[in-house]
């Protein structure tokens, strides 16, 4: 099983950023997916969540109004576009698969993170 995240890197604060995660290993389709991150001295917390079939979201608040999920089952893959970036949202994202299709499950597997700074 593998959960590869993509994307991350520098960006100015107001600008945005689109991760992906490519799973592998599994069969994606079936499982709820979501984005945690984990900023410097803070711990893991959850962004945003998806069903497997895509049809809802659940977005927490510490990002809510700037990030969007979306998945593309045919490729194995799940996305974040994150929006009006700033300096607080410096951090480590991870995805991960919960244990069934619905993301009120707990979580079954982990990526392992992909960094995003927000810096002028």
């Amino acid at each position: 099983v593998q959960l590869v995240e993509s994307g991350g890197g520098l960006v100015q604060p107001g600008g945005s950023l689109r991760l992906s995660c490519a799973a592998s290993g599994f069969t994606f389709s079936n499982y709820a997916m979501s984005w945690h991150r984990q900023g410097p001295g803070k711990e893991r917390e959850l962004v945003v969540s998806i069903r497997s079939t895509g049809s809802s979201t659940n977005n927490a608040d510490s990002m809510k109004g700037r990030v969007t999920i979306s998945r593309d089952n045919a490729k194995n893959t799940v996305y974040l576009q994150m929006n009006s970036l700033k300096p607080e949202d410096t951090a480590v994202y991870y995805c991960s698969a919960h244990w069934g299709g619905s993301y009120y499950t707990g979580l079954k597997y982990w990526g392992q993170g992909t960094q995003v700074t927000v810096s002028s």
